[in-house]
């Protein structure tokens, strides 16, 4: 069975769909070394009939509060001050967890309520399906920390292309719900008081549907989705041993400290 979860609470909002909700409002859901984690175990044991996991068929990712998240805690990057042996393993830990979305053995949807960025937005793209609710937001704002989004440049071109990757990944710029559904990200987009409604409905429909066939799909989907993680683990370990990136997060701390 998965340990008691501290990042995540669960649900069952119909039968069959298992509801993960991010559960640090008060942090807008940041991603620390427990959320990768317990996403991690939490995905690897969905499927297993000895867990129990084989009466779960579909799973809603969702946050509380006014975000979906966002993003890497940047207490946790302070945590790393840059020593390869440091980022390696946790940098790994995070495309890991990423990963297990993207092989999990049911599918994923994705709700996004209010800001996804980050690891918020590699998360909707680790995602199956993912609806948005109409002020959600998405963004890579790893270059604004003298780094570059790992497992976004990664899973990027293959869900939204290069040319939109290039542009969040480059600009650090934030789109809004209809830009991010243009952009393939996004596949619907519901008011933000009918999105989780909206989100049961659809994962109570694919929990409907014959599971045999559902798994079989995504995995064939998803098969060799893999590649370039090992290059991109290197490529930003190195980043985050720079003099920018540390001075980036020096910087941020302070002005959060003094409220700005």
């Amino acid at each position: 069975m998965t340990a008691e979860l501290t990042r995540f609470t669960r649900s069952e909002p119909h039968p069959g769909v298992l509801q993960l909700t991010m559960s640090r409002p008060e942090k807008l859901n940041a991603m620390d070394q427990a959320w990768f984690r317990e996403l991690r175990e939490v995905m690897d044991g969905l499927g297993e009939e000895g867990d129990g996991g084989g009466a779960v068929r579909a799973v809603i990712i969702t946050g509380a509060g006014r975000a979906f998240s966002a993003g890497g805690d940047i207490d946790m990057f302070a945590g790393l001050d840059g020593d390869v042996h440091r980022t390696r393993p946790h940098l790994r830990r995070v495309y890991e967890a990423f990963h297990a979305v993207e092989r999990c053995a049911v599918p994923v949807i994705a709700a996004v309520n209010g800001l996804a960025y980050g690891g918020g937005t590699e998360l909707a793209l680790a995602c199956d399906v993912v609806l948005a609710g109409q002020s959600a937001r998405f963004a890579f704002k790893e270059p604004a920390v003298g780094l570059m989004p790992g497992f976004g440049v990664v899973r990027g071109p293959a869900v939204m292309g290069r040319h939109w990757t290039r542009y969040l990944a480059l600009s650090g710029r934030d789109i809004d719900a209809e830009r991010a559904e243009r952009a393939g990200v996004v596949q619907e987009v519901h008011p933000d008081e009918s999105l989780l409604s909206e989100a049961v409905s659809l994962a109570a429909e694919i929990a409907s549907r014959p599971s045999l066939a559902v798994r079989c799909a995504k995995a064939f989907i998803n098969r060799d989705t893999d590649g370039g993680f090992n290059e991109s683990v290197e490529a930003t370990a190195l980043l985050f041993g720079t003099d920018e990136h540390r001075d980036a997060v020096k910087a941020f701390r302070e002005s959060r400290a003094s409220g700005g």
